[in-house]
């Protein structure tokens, strides 16, 4: 049998994943600090998405949308609020928890709030491009920007990491710039 030549750590340490030696509360610290700049970028996009939308209501041409159009405003509207409010969730948390020690639970809990706000993000950003082309060009070339977005959504989100992650079991992964 084979000896590791590492040093023993100590039971706090977690590096079984990674091979990072950091502690639990290290690690927190460090994926915490990675969700809040995914929350910054997040917030970013839909904040001016939710601006466009408000603004969009006070414009005179906002009296040309037909009865589809303006239901899909509302549903927008609404998903911008929902997509603003999930953002600011882990933040709130954070305050609710701050000192209690139990910043491992909040990045848990954090990282599946920011799963379903990067989804609300998508719905959001397809149906105001969907909506935009439906109003300027028609309703065909709207229903082939949706049909379009979601492929792209798809494509990115979920073919091109599986691609990566394929790419790196091969070995092709060379160290990250």
């Amino acid at each position: 049998m084979e000896s590791d030549d590492r040093p023993a750590q100590s039971p706090e340490v977690d590096d079984v994943r990674d091979g990072r030696d950091e502690t639990r509360n290290e690690r927190a610290d460090r994926n915490w600090e990675e969700l809040l700049q995914e929350l910054r970028v997040m917030q970013t996009g839909t904040q001016i998405l939710t601006g466009f939308l408000l603004a969009v209501a006070f414009t005179p041409r906002f009296e040309d949308l037909d009865g589809f159009q303006r239901d899909v405003y509302v549903v927008l509207v609404v998903l911008a609020a929902f997509a603003t409010l999930l953002a600011l969730a882990p933040v709130t948390m954070h305050r609710a928890l701050f000192g209690r020690r139990r910043k491992p639970e909040l990045v848990r809990v954090a990282a599946r709030i920011v799963k379903i706000d990067l989804v609300a993000i998508a719905a959001l950003t397809i149906g105001v491009t969907t909506l935009i082309i439906d109003f300027t060009v028609s309703r065909t070339a709207g229903l082939i920007a949706l049909v379009s977005s979601l492929v792209g959504v798809l494509l990115l989100w979920l073919v091109l990491p599986r691609l990566v992650r394929r790419e790196a079991e091969r070995g092709g992964a060379d160290d990250v710039a």
